[in-house]
């Protein structure tokens, strides 16, 4: 049977070699537990130290959706709400995580999964008083479920919004290192970390084997926020192997390396796609891109290659969804490519949207 290659997510292969050496080397170590080890310590400190963060606290948990659903209930009271945009990950992949802590999520249409400062404003101002639920955070995803990413005018625009509105702005991470490898991306992570009540580095999309590093700027949200994490169960009490991972890939450039390996794989496939004639949902900027494929290719790719179908276009054209790693090689890429090209040279360009 052929062997096929996923394109399916991020996180399909298991962890980057480097880090796996570094548990195996320090297997044998006794350390305290709950985050509270030495490499867990440095951790935090080799962040703060290597992307310029300061004056914040930083705590490891396991997945995005546990980090999402902590920082938010420990942020809002009962009556207050989370606005998203429609796509956000708290809004359509988690289960009804954030609901079932209590707090409705006011969500709104995007194109290309930002979030803006008018569709804010619109929340803010249909909300009008103790009858309805009261819109006291924004989340954004940086990169977005569709692979954009947020400018540095874009989020000074939103931060100034929410200032003005009183409300909290938090950032889900899950592939921000994504973000910031990205050619298209105007800032480093100290230009925008001032912005954010709470966003978190994630680690499980990026070679980690899990891991997200949640970052509270906020002084009244830092006071007992280990309770939260413990009563949520997010509390790992081997939590020197989050904070082993986190040491290693921060110790140089690895963080970045990798991302910068899954984002130029899925551009250098987007504009050999492109070639082609083949559009695209929106601008390729990260390692997640949407190809605009006829429900016959995609039949014919789904031979060799494991994808998502994002949406319908219509009765013969969907739209694909295309991840890649810091696992994707070259030959990853040219293996697709090649057998998109053969396709079309086949069967004519009419298969293009």
């Amino acid at each position: 049977m052929n062997k096929k290659t996923s394109f399916k997510n991020d996180y399909s292969e298991g962890v980057y070699p480097l880090l796996l050496d570094a548990l195996s080397k320090t297997n044998d170590e006794q350390l305290e537990g709950y985050g509270l080890d030495k490499y867990s310590v440095q951790a935090k400190m080799i962040i703060q130290e290597k992307l310029n963060i300061n004056n914040c606290d930083i705590h490891f948990l396991v997945g995005g959706t546990q980090t999402n659903r902590v920082f938010i209930k420990a942020s809002l009271k009962s009556y207050e709400s989370v606005i998203s945009s429609e796509s956000g990950h708290i809004n359509v992949h988690e289960a009804g995580a954030i609901e079932d802590v209590g707090h409705k999520i006011n969500f709104v249409k995007s194109e290309n999964g930002k979030i803006t400062p008018s569709d804010i404003e619109m929340i803010v101002k249909s909300h009008t008083d103790e009858h309805m639920v009261k819109p006291a955070l924004v989340y954004i995803s940086n990169s977005t479920e569709l692979g954009t990413i947020y400018t540095l005018s874009e989020i000074e625009d939103i931060y100034r919004c929410c200032r003005n509105n009183g409300l909290l702005l938090y950032m889900d991470g899950a592939r921000l290192a994504q973000a910031l490898s990205s050619p298209f991306c105007d800032y480093k992570l100290s230009d925008i970390h001032g912005f954010f009540d709470g966003y978190y580095i994630g680690g499980t999309k990026n070679g980690l084997f899990a891991g997200e590093a949640l970052v509270i700027n906020n002084e009244n949200l830092k006071k007992d926020f280990r309770y939260y994490i413990k009563q949520a169960g997010g509390l790992l009490a081997k939590g020197r192997l989050l904070g082993v991972q986190f040491y290693e890939i921060f110790r140089s450039d690895l963080y970045f390396d990798l991302a910068k390996n899954a984002v130029d794989k899925a551009l250098a496939l987007a504009e050999k796609l492109s070639g082609l004639g083949i559009r695209f949902k929106c601008r390729p900027e990260t390692n997640q891109i949407f190809p605009i494929f006829s429900n016959e290719l995609i039949k014919y790719l789904y031979e060799y290659f494991d994808f998502y179908i994002w949406e319908s276009m219509d009765r013969d054209f969907s739209v694909a969804r295309i991840v890649t790693s810091w696992a994707t090689t070259e030959k990853h890429v040219d293996n697709f490519f090649t057998k998109v090209k053969g396709y079309l040279d086949e069967k004519g360009r009419q298969s293009c949207w």
